[in-house]
């Protein structure tokens, strides 16, 4: 049976503005989405068992039903015309919980690999449609492109970034992003900005001087990381970040974190890795 084994990247949230809350609840922002090189990954294989869906994680407390991997499968699964089944095995890195993509990342890979084994062969539009009704980060992981994103995060459109290494350090918490959204104290009248602006300096993270008050373990990353320059956080956190020039530095930088803190180190990437890997896989006809 066919297997294919692709990342799920980390993405980072470069800034973050919410410009006010839309009349169903959501809010509308602007942010600049980072894709990176490091990630999880997922291994997929093609079986003949109806419309099952076999799902594994290298961590036990992720392998239920209700992984967005799954949901992920069997959305696709009612654009099939025909019963697709597959088993799928999760090898988890990201932190959950973290901001930097990692269920939203499993589910766009899942989205498109099993688009590619189940030759079910569903544009990129449509593709992003079931993403949108997976959560509002799938659709840019889809997308496959670092973007400055609107709306509720949907409206995507293409930036070249800078190549930029990134020290990513994860305190031992959980951010609860319906809590930081739904907070009287966080901040709802960022004015818009064009494209041009959000790639110069002059944004912020409008969540996280909220998440910073609430979460301690967050303020003392940030404070840590800060040592070397302007940490930020990424989304609703619980990740902080730091942009560096250069491979060694950022492993310098990580050498040094405080054993409580998890972290890693990445590269910045303009494309998901997860689209050049799948263009091979057809252009080799696997």
């Amino acid at each position: 049976m066919p297997t294919l084994t692709l990342p799920a990247p980390a993405k980072l949230n470069l800034f973050l503005h919410i410009n006010g809350r839309r009349p169903d609840g959501y809010h509308n922002l602007q942010t600049l989405f980072q894709l990176l090189d490091y990630g999880d990954e997922l291994s997929f294989t093609v079986t003949g068992n109806g419309n099952d869906i076999e799902f594994s994680c290298s961590d036990p407390a992720l392998g239920g039903g209700d992984n967005l991997v799954v949901r992920a499968a069997k959305l696709l699964q009612q654009a099939a015309n025909r019963p697709v089944a597959a088993k799928i095995h999760l090898t988890k890195r990201l932190p959950a919980g973290g901001g930097i993509g990692g269920g939203s990342s499993d589910a766009a890979t899942t989205l498109l690999a099993l688009n590619h084994l189940w030759g079910l062969h569903l544009a990129q539009t449509e593709l992003l449609l079931i993403a949108r009704q997976l959560g509002a980060d799938v659709p840019v992981f889809v997308y496959g492109q670092s973007a400055f994103a609107e709306g509720v995060g949907e409206q995507l459109q293409a930036v070249d970034l800078a190549d930029n290494w990134y020290v990513v350090l994860a305190p031992a918490c959980h951010v609860s992003t319906a809590e930081i959204f739904s907070h009287k104290g966080l901040t709802r009248d960022t004015p818009v900005i064009k494209v041009a602006a959000s790639l110069q300096h002059g944004t912020q993270n409008d969540c996280q001087a909220l998440v910073r008050e609430l979460y301690p373990p967050v303020k003392s990353a940030l404070n840590w990381l800060g040592q070397f320059g302007p940490a930020k956080l990424t989304g609703t956190g619980a990740c902080v970040f730091l942009a560096v020039s250069n491979e060694q530095e950022a492993q310098r930088i990580l050498g040094q974190k405080p054993d409580a803190l998890g972290g890693f180190i990445a590269r910045g990437v303009n494309q998901s890795p997860v689209l050049s890997m799948l263009a091979k896989q057809i252009a080799t006809g696997v």
